[in-house]
C-alpha cells in the first residue's frame, strides 16, 4: 500500500507547456506515472508529446477532470498565478493538489488556506518537491512520481518518509535504497510558513497504513510542527520513527533557505526539537548521513522488520 497516491492515480499537470513543467512531465511519464492531461489556458486542444505519449491539453482543470477522470493536479505555474491555479483544483473538487512552485506570496497562500478549509481537496506544498510512491519495476518504475524528486533512487517497500526539505528527502530515500530498504511513499511537504499539509498530517497517514512499517521524519528550525508531530507519535504511534532536524548551526533570527526556517520561539530551535524527539522516543540522527541507520536502530529496538 501507500498513502495519497498509487501507480493507478491519474495526474493532470498545470503548466505542462512551460519549460520546467514540461521537463518534469517527461520524467514522470518515463517513470510510468499516469499523466492524463495538461492544463494551460489558451492552449486547449493541443497535445504534449513525449515518445509514445500524447497528453491532451485543456484550458481549465474542470475540463481536464471531466474529460480524463484525473484526481490529482501538480502545479508548476509561476508564483504570481500559482495561488489561483491551486484554487482552480480545489474548485474542481480534486482529491489532491501538489504545488511545486516556490515564491508564492504569503498573502496568496493565506487566501488559499482560508478557501481550502473544509473542502475535500488536500494540498501538498507549496515550495515542495512533491511525492513518490515507488513501483515494482527496475529503478522503481511503474510507480507514481509527482513533482521534481528523482524517481530512480526509490525502491518499493515499507518505510514512509516525510520532510520539509527536498534534498534531505532524496538523501534519506537514497540511503534506504542503498541498504535494500524500500519506501511506501516519500512526501515532501515544503518549507513555506503557510502550507497545506503538516508533518502530523502525513505521520497519521503513515501510522494508519498497514504496509508502512517505519517512518523517517525530517524537519528543520522554525515553527513547532515537528514538536506537535513528535508528541502525537509518543502518544499514538507504535511504529519505529527516526528523525533529523536541520539548522543546528543557524544563527538565531536569520532565515536559512526556506521561508519558514526562522527561529521565533523557544521550541523553534534545533536543540529544542531534538530534545523533544528524544523525549518522545524518536531515534535522532546526528547528521544527515545517519538517517537510515537511525531508523534501523529504532526498528531493531522494537523488533520491527523494514525490508
Amino acid at each position: 500500500m501507500s498513502i495519497l497516491i498509487t501507480p493507478q492515480t491519474k495526474i493532470l499537470i498545470q503548466g505542462i507547456t512551460g519549460d520546467f513543467g514540461g521537463r518534469h512531465a517527461k520524467l514522470s511519464l518515463d517513470y510510468g506515472t499516469q499523466v492524463v492531461a495538461g492544463v494551460t489556458p489558451g492552449k486547449g486542444g493541443q497535445f504534449f508529446e513525449h515518445g509514445a505519449h500524447k497528453v491532451p491539453i485543456f484550458n481549465s482543470v474542470a475540463e481536464a477532470k471531466a474529460a480524463t477522470g484525473a484526481t490529482v493536479a501538480v502545479v508548476y505555474v509561476p508564483p504570481p498565478f500559482a495561488g489561483d491555479a491551486i484554487l482552480e483544483g480545489v474548485d474542481a473538487g480534486l482529491d489532491l493538489v501538489v504545488a511545486i512552485t516556490e515564491g508564492i506570496p504569503i498573502k496568496d497562500m493565506i487566501r488559499v488556506k482560508r478557501a481550502i478549509t473544509g473542502k475535500k481537496t488536500r494540498l501538498i506544498g507549496p515550495n515542495c518537491p512533491g511525492l513518490v510512491t515507488p513501483g515494482a519495476g527496475e529503478g522503481s518504475k511503474g510507480g507514481c512520481r509527482i513533482g521534481i524528486a528523482p524517481g530512480y533512487i526509490h525502491k518499493k517497500g515499507h518505510v514512509g518518509v516525510v520532510s520539509r526539505s527536498g534534498t534531505l528527502t532524496y538523501e534519506a530515500v537514497y540511503q534506504l535504497t542503498s541498504k535494500g530498504i524500500g519506501q511506501s511513499t516519500a512526501v515532501g511537504i515544503g518549507g513555506d510558513p503557510v502550507n497545506g499539509t503538516s508533518h502530523l498530517d502525513v505521520i497519521k497517514m503513515f501510522n494508519d497504513d498497514p504496509d508502512t512499517h517505519g517512518i523517517i521524519m525530517i524537519g528543520e528550525i522554525g515553527g513547532n510542527a515537528e514538536v506537535e508531530a513528535a508528541r502525537w507519535i509518543k502518544a499514538n504511534c507504535q511504529k519505529p520513527v527516526a528523525g533529523f532536524i536541520a539548522g543546528a548551526t543557524a544563527p538565531a533570527g536569520r532565515r536559512m533557505g526556506h521561508a519558514g526556517a526562522i527561529v521565533g520561539g523557544a521550541e523553534d530551535t534545533a536543540a529544542a526539537k531534538i530534545a523533544v524527539f528524544q523525549e518522545c522516543g524518536i531515534e535522532v540522527a546526528a547528521t544527515p548521513s545517519d538517517m537510515a541507520d537511525a531508523l534501523l536502530r529504532a526498528a531493531k529496538a522494537r523488533g520491527t522488520k523494514l525490508a
